[in-house]
């Protein structure tokens, strides 16, 4: 695809009410472990419940206009540790507590207790299901390695960034394998290289690059936002965007994806980023509130007085899961609308 204004997603699209019994985010800080959350089904009724799930997703998104599309993460009680929980040397039996996100957040977390490995194959058979459901460019999500890194207590390894280094190297391993089973684009969620700049200079980008090496065909891509917005949680917007995107367009990331209606940011931070495609977030997945086709329209122009229209991608600022699914279908309903008339305008 080389038009301008491609639309696609982040991540995540909210799940069905018949599928999990969800408790709001900030519920006793255990949310991030997928606690405070139930599925509503057990066993082979849960298999077809999770398979219906994805369909719908995928249905949403295609009947939208979303044109990269994802699984909407409908198999994920949570981003992270749906993936790192079936890593070996994690340990989710009994958590701790930690401060994280640079001391926005005490939560309760997994402890690594032994060297990372990555035993088997964790997200293919989902990827081939989505495959067989569907004919648009699928992206796959992965979480980023410091993200896991801030997201786990570490038991085994002398610092932060060699626990990172084994987790981007499971990775890796993982993506490899996501790219020969068909995967257009993998991405890696790391919300939080925007509360430690300074790690993703010293070693986050090493970090990313570990987690695509080997990679030819898949376009690369990482998220970064504020995170999710919660009641009662702290969520500054911290002056961190100049240093990472420099730092970030030394990667050999392909695609950004990042958080701009939210947080208010400058489209002309872009031009720290000329070689990358960006996903640039227009939506705002932390309120009801429903963007206006015409203001997305104007927000992707303003994106392209800094890079090309065909270098950018209409997106959401995050993953829509603490939406209703109402509100998601409205909110990506005006953002397709609002690229088709982003793209007009510059084809004029």
């Amino acid at each position: 695809m080389t038009k301008a204004f491609i639309t696609t997603v982040v991540g995540s699209m909210p799940k069905p009410a018949w599928l999990m019994e969800q408790l709001p985010l900030n519920t006793s800080g255990k949310q991030v472990h997928g606690r405070g959350a139930d599925w509503q089904f057990s066993g082979e009724l849960l298999k077809h419940a999770l398979d219906d799930a994805t369909r719908l997703a995928l249905h949403d998104q295609e009947n939208l206009g979303i044109e990269i599309v994802t699984d909407g993460e409908q198999r994920r009680k949570s981003y992270l540790t749906h993936v790192t929980s079936q890593l070996e040397g994690f340990d989710y039996k009994i958590l701790t507590k930690k401060w994280t996100r640079n001391g926005r957040r005490l939560a309760e977390v997994g402890r690594c207790v032994g060297p990372i490995r990555r035993k088997k194959p964790i997200l293919t058979e989902e990827l081939e299901f989505v495959l067989s459901e569907t004919k648009a460019p699928v992206k796959v999500t992965l979480p980023g390695p410091m993200t896991v890194a801030d997201s786990i207590a570490d038991e085994h390894y002398s610092s932060e960034s060699e626990l990172a280094m084994d987790v981007a190297a499971a990775l890796n391993e993982e993506a490899v394998d996501l790219e020969r089973k068909g995967a257009t684009v993998i991405q890696f969620d790391e919300p939080v290289f925007s509360r430690y700049p300074k790690k993703v200079v010293d070693w986050g980008i090493e970090a990313i690059d570990r987690c695509v090496v080997g990679l030819k065909k898949a376009k690369t891509a990482a998220h970064i936002c504020y995170s999710y917005p919660m009641p009662g949680v702290p969520r500054p917007i911290v002056d961190s965007y100049p240093v990472i995107l420099k730092a970030l367009e030394t990667s050999k990331i392909d695609q950004l994806a990042l958080e701009f209606e939210a947080s208010g940011l400058a489209p002309s931070l872009l031009t720290l980023c000329p070689t990358k495609t960006v996903l640039f977030g227009c939506i705002d997945n932390g309120t009801n509130k429903i963007e206006t086709p015409e203001y997305v329209a104007d927000k992707l122009l303003a994106a392209a007085s800094y890079l090309s229209p065909k270098q950018i991608q209409a997106a959401p600022d995050c993953g829509l899961v603490p939406l209703s699914l109402d509100i998601a279908r409205l909110k990506l309903k005006a953002m397709v609308e609002g690229a088709k008339i982003a793209r007009t305008k510059v084809n004029e």
